[in-house]
């Protein structure tokens, strides 16, 4: 009896010249390396090549973590993260820029320096200042810095209940949202998966003070390492892609519950998200 015939599948396959290839926007990106792959940088490479973008890729910070605890980190020169991002701007186009550990007041200053050169593009500020592990990933003068020289030139920035704490002195979102706002931040996200709610609730403010559209998410089991990370990168993504805001948000918000719904644990500690799972259900 003859076997049935194999399906063959084709993961690559040659573009016709009638098909000119489709652009794929470059998403600038600060950050610190993660040695686990779990957060940081490592995170925000995934999810940009997920959703159609070019990373370009400036480290801030060297970090010793697994994806069980943060043991130390090491900040990079402020000249070198300048110089990196120098190099990036020269060579290519920014469709979108994405902030994450950035650690100083120097390097803060130093990347608000790089993207003022870059007034039409869109910014996302994910102000990273502790790991999820409860480590602290910034000097003393990190938080005022983000206060005066980042924030008012964020278009987007995605704090959750913590970093609304340690950034304007209050948890409540709405408070903290006018807070940010009076600094000078375009939009506001303030996620709640730290939050001690049975669902995670996301208040996302539009020209805040405005307007304001909530969003409710079944709260997964586990613990998760870089979710934040995914979630900005990915509004970042989406707003290099041309969306408003609001989609932008809102596909982020989707794309990042559906990584860590797929979540998986490389080592002995937190789980990580499949951040790629868009890329591996397309080539099925």
């Amino acid at each position: 009896m003859r076997a049935p015939a194999r399906e063959t599948r084709h993961l690559f396959m040659p573009q016709s010249e009638k098909d000119p290839p489709t652009q794929t926007p470059s998403v600038l990106i600060f950050g610190g390396h993660d040695p686990s792959g779990g957060a940081g940088i490592a995170a925000d490479i995934a999810t940009l090549l997920a959703l159609g973008c070019h990373p370009l890729v400036v480290i801030t910070a060297i970090t010793v973590q697994n994806t069980k605890e943060l043991k130390r980190y090491q900040l990079l020169d402020p000249e070198l993260v300048a110089a990196q991002a120098q190099a990036l701007i020269e060579d290519a186009p920014i469709a979108a820029c994405k902030s994450g550990m950035l650690g100083s007041a120097a390097i803060v200053a130093a990347v608000a320096a790089t993207v003022a050169a870059l007034p039409e593009v869109p910014l996302v500020v994910d102000p990273v200042l502790h790991a999820d592990r409860g480590g602290r990933l910034g000097e003393d003068d990190l938080v005022a810095a983000l206060r005066s020289s980042l924030l008012p030139r964020a278009t987007l920035v995605t704090p959750n209940i913590d970093e609304c704490r340690a950034l304007t002195s209050t948890a409540d979102p709405d408070r903290a949202a006018e807070a940010l706002a009076a600094l000078g931040c375009g939009n506001v996200l303030v996620t709640g998966t730290h939050a001690a709610t049975p669902d995670v609730v996301h208040r996302l403010y539009q020209a805040p003070g405005d307007t304001v559209e909530e969003s409710q998410w079944p709260r997964l089991d586990g613990v998760f390492h870089g979710s934040g990370c995914t979630l900005a990168a990915a509004a970042a993504a989406h707003l290099a892609h041309g969306e408003s805001l609001a989609d932008a948000v809102n596909h982020a918000l989707r794309y990042t519950w559906e990584s860590v719904r797929r979540a998986y644990r490389p080592g002995a500690g937190q789980e990580v998200p499949r951040r790629l799972w868009p890329v591996r259900e397309v080539n099925r």
